[in-house]
């Protein structure tokens, strides 16, 4: 074959300046697209030798080899697939956009299985122009008689073909790098590359490093290596779920994710109709506070890595997982990195959702006690995905759990059942277990509960379930005086007018707040001298200006006052009523003192008053002296 010159059949002189700057967002593609091209050959080759139109020999190995000389400045990527003809490579290299992959599946689409071809474009070998100066192939068809050939371009728009001398059936692209890819001569980077995109890919692919200096052990003696693959090729998530043990998935888990924790459970999907995903989600050990987590959901298309968490595909709350999804009908865009139809990409979230859904409520109704165990680091989650998706709480609402005051777990309905004699349909909480400790031994002392909503997430999920639940109220434990904490009124009307008067009139005094809201109570526990409520309404309202970063609007705009309870039945609120004879400096500071410590209980001190209140403290403990 004489050498033959040319030009690319393409419809725009600048096609590889929009495939450098525009198709292609991320440079390493080329060595996906490159490996999944080789890896394509060889499937095409075993599919024909299974319709007896190719002969392989049955002792073949199929591989994927890559071959760094960072001294010659070349990357090149070798298969022992089907090759090419002088002819195939008029066809499917120089008209850019004529792939291969899609004539191979019209021609054998009654004998083929196509979900086993990755490309589906054409483009993808001119991918490497985005790293390579010039591109050189060296190949020979499986063919009977077939000649071989070298193609070789510089990135514009000629190319030269001619009779090469390849003595193997297969293809070897030498790519010749460009400053803009020098990077990639470097031993990690290229191998960091390959096992982002190709740990999974169905055939084994090896990478040789030219001049690397071999391993010796302590006496300098060369160490002989068996060459390993960069790759897995049967990776856990094609096989069968009853084919994989627990340590299985622990493994594929700590060596997909870098993850040395245990994953609290996992998900296997295996689906072939409607559409053909298959998959293993993990739900990992979260952390407490919901943004601080970060899962990872990994999107491969025929074990080819596609990109991590697409929000299209994922649904959004399951972005707090971890886990590997490879689904072959995936609706790409031609450059393999962005989806496609709309529609059927909504089916597959949809599928996904239901499968989680499916699994974790039929955990808790199969193995409640181990559901039991995981609810602190799943709560986030499940709550999340409630509030995100409609369809999802709807099978979930029934499994939600709350840790109540005994640090039992309980579900909404059997928290309800259990207090319907002392407050229907209200839920009392507890935000902060330390700072509202006063308000919970005051429930426990009589015999009344409360859950633990103390997450980031818990104010938004308390508002859902309020609008789900009709009747349904979530009040904070500190939000209002139980009826179930106060005695019976010993003073008439008269005395408590009096006595709320002059209390107000002393308080104000002491502590300078013209506007104190404050009441009296014959409270059960004599050891509670005073506590601060706020409306569960207000403390909404508080926490809404905060989410949406309102703190510094007026405060008027929206009042939350609290209000002052002080408990007549205990001593000292009692001396403060009968005794007129305190000294004034003595009596403000007993009132001083007695709204700190019941703020204390109810939020935080600001530094200032932190710093009155220990300042106070030892000038009463002087007193005592």
């Amino acid at each position: 074959m004489s050498i033959e010159k040319g030009n690319l059949s393409i419809h725009s002189e600048n096609i590889f300046p929009i495939i450098k700057k525009w198709l292609y967002s991320d440079h390493d593609i080329f060595a996906r697209e490159l490996i999944s091209n080789a890896s394509d050959a060889i499937t095409k080759l075993k599919q024909l030798s299974m319709m007896n139109e190719a002969t392989i020999d049955e002792n073949t190995k199929f591989q994927i080899d890559v071959v760094l000389d960072e001294q010659a400045k070349t990357i090149t990527f070798s298969d022992n697939g089907i090759g090419m003809t002088d002819e195939e490579i008029k066809k499917y290299i120089n008209q850019i956009a004529f792939s291969g992959a899609e004539d191979f599946l019209a021609q054998y689409k009654d004998k083929s299985d196509k979900e086993q071809i990755i490309g589906h474009f054409g483009l993808g070998f001119y991918s490497s122009f985005m790293v390579a100066e010039t591109v050189e192939i060296h190949t020979l068809s499986h063919q009977k008689n077939a000649e071989p050939a070298i193609w070789r371009c510089d990135g514009g728009t000629e190319f030269e073909l001619e009779k090469g001398h390849r003595q193997t059936r297969g293809t070897e692209i030498t790519l010749h790098i460009s400053d803009d890819g020098k990077e990639f001569l470097n031993e990690y980077t290229l191998r960091s590359t390959i096992q982002k995109y190709c740990s999974f890919m169905p055939y084994e692919i090896y990478l040789t490093v030219v001049g690397k200096e071999p391993s010796k052990d302590d006496e300098g003696n060369v160490i002989i290596e068996e060459p390993k693959p960069l790759n897995t090729t049967t990776p856990l998530y094609v096989k069968s779920p009853s084919e994989c043990t627990d340590e299985e998935y622990k493994e594929f888990y700590k060596s997909t994710f870098k993850d040395y924790k245990e994953p609290l459970f996992w998900i296997h999907l295996n689906m072939d109709y409607p559409f053909n995903l298959k998959g293993i989600l993990y739900f990992p050990k979260l952390n407490t506070e919901f943004d601080t987590i970060e899962g990872q959901i990994k999107l491969y298309n025929s074990q080819v890595f596609i990109a991590d968490n697409i929000k299209e595909v994922i649904p959004e709350f399951l972005l707090l997982l971890k886990g590997v999804i490879d689904c072959p009908d995936l609706p790409l865009n031609v450059s393999r990195s962005f989806l496609q139809n709309d529609g059927f990409v909504r089916k597959i979230s949809n599928y996904i959702s239901k499968k989680v859904a499916d699994k974790i409520t039929g955990l808790f109704k199969t193995e409640r006690e181990t559901f039991q165990n995981f609810w602190d680091d799943i709560s986030p989650f499940i709550k999340f995905g409630g509030l995100k998706d409609e369809k999802f709480f709807e099978t979930v609402e029934n499994i939600y759990l709350y840790k109540n005051l005994d640090d039992q777990y309980v579900t909404l309905d059997e928290y309800l059942a259990a207090a319907a004699d002392k407050h229907e349909n209200k839920v009392f909480y507890v935000s902060d277990v330390l700072q509202q400790a006063q308000y919970i031994k005051l429930f426990k002392d009589h015999d009344l509960d409360a859950v633990i909503l103390s997450h980031g997430i818990d104010s938004a999920f308390m508002s859902m379930i309020e609008s789900k639940k009709e009747g349904v109220s979530f009040v904070r434990i500190d939000a209002d005086i139980n009826e179930h904490l106060v005695e019976a009124e010993t003073m008439n009307e008269e005395e408590k007018k009096e006595a709320t008067e002059k209390l107000q009139e002393m308080f104000v005094k002491a502590l300078g707040q013209e506007n104190l809201k404050m009441k009296l109570e014959p409270m059960k526990s004599e050891s509670l001298s005073a506590m601060i409520v706020l409306s569960e309404e207000s403390r909404r309202m508080q926490d809404m200006m905060r989410m949406y970063g309102m703190n510094g609007l007026d405060p008027n705009m929206f009042k939350t006052e609290t209000t002052l309870i002080l408990n007549t039945k205990h001593s000292l609120v009692k001396h403060l009523i009968e005794n007129d004879k305190i000294e004034a400096s003595t009596k403000s500071l007993i009132c001083e003192q007695l709204y700190d410590l019941a703020m204390i209980s109810h939020a935080p001190l600001s530094s200032e008053a932190m710093t009155k209140f220990i300042n106070r403290s030892n000038t009463l403990l002087l007193k005592l002296i």
